[in-house]
């Protein structure tokens, strides 16, 4: 029997689109899970592609978080499968050497704001919904990462704080804390979205420092910093050899825009 198709993908000019599709509320499932890795490693993969965009269907939800009339109906040893992979997944879009961007575009709560908080930069719509990790208030916690990375963005005080009350809060106050990086007021929220993405894709920028850039931090984040600083030198060293850092410099040198290429 062939699977519902819960996850949009689309290439668009060196962006790929990632979009949770299961109206009304995007929530998601062992098997969205399973087709939002497959696209992650499609992107990755892709030559063309050079930035990631997660975003929501429709204008009312980004994502509600896992769901719960699946966890309703799972036993205890599924759950925590499920929570295994989707951790695994997580992981994977952090450790993929392009600049991946969540485009929050409606309520981006629990698993929702999980997801986002895997993105190297979230953008929001201007009074898009509400924005938190409620877990707490169904007797569990944040189980797909939102305890690890929520703490690293805002700090240990203020994650616990945000988690152990439940509550949820505006893309304003979400800016405010730092969990958000700019809410796009357009009209077009979508078209907002790609002029933004674009600005890190050639010619525009070098892609491939963008990228190894984007794993230098990630990856370094989590090591000493001696060890941070044999990944930067080794990372350095692949984008000297790059055909973009011979143009970068020698448009530096000859006083000229830059024109990347991606390679």
């Amino acid at each position: 029997m062939e699977s519902k198709q819960l996850v949009n993908y689309r290439v668009d000019q060196g962006v790929a689109v990632i979009e949770l599709n299961d109206p009304p509320a995007n929530t998601y499932t062992y098997e969205m899970n399973r087709q939002i890795d497959d696209f992650v490693l499609q992107a990755r993969m892709d030559e063309n592609v050079h930035v990631i965009v997660f975003t929501g269907a429709g204008d009312k939800f980004f994502s509600a978080g896992a769901n719960i009339a699946m966890l309703n109906q799972v036993d205890p040893t599924f759950k925590y499968y499920f929570c295994l992979h989707a951790n695994e997944t997580m992981l994977r879009l952090e450790q993929t050497p392009k600049l991946v961007i969540a485009a929050i575009n409606g309520h981006c709560v629990g698993g929702g704001l999980e997801i986002a908080l895997a993105a190297d930069i979230r953008i929001a719509r201007a009074n898009a919904g509400k924005i938190g990790l409620p877990e707490v208030n169904l007797g569990v916690l944040p189980g797909t990462g939102g305890t690890q990375r929520l703490s690293r963005v805002v700090g240990k005080s203020k994650a616990i704080e945000l988690m152990v009350s439940g509550k949820t809060f505006s893309v304003d106050d979400a800016k405010t804390l730092g969990i958000v990086n700019e809410i796009i007021t357009n009209d077009d929220f979508r078209a907002g979205v790609m002029e933004y993405a674009r600005q890190f894709c050639p010619p525009n920028k070098a892609a491939k420092a963008v990228g190894h850039i984007k794993r230098a931090v990630q990856t370094g984040w989590e090591i000493p910093i001696e060890a941070g600083l044999a990944l930067e030198r080794e990372l350095q060293q692949r984008l000297f050899t790059s055909d973009d850092a011979k143009e970068g410099i020698a448009a530096y040198v000859e006083k000229r825009p830059a024109k990347f290429s991606g390679k």
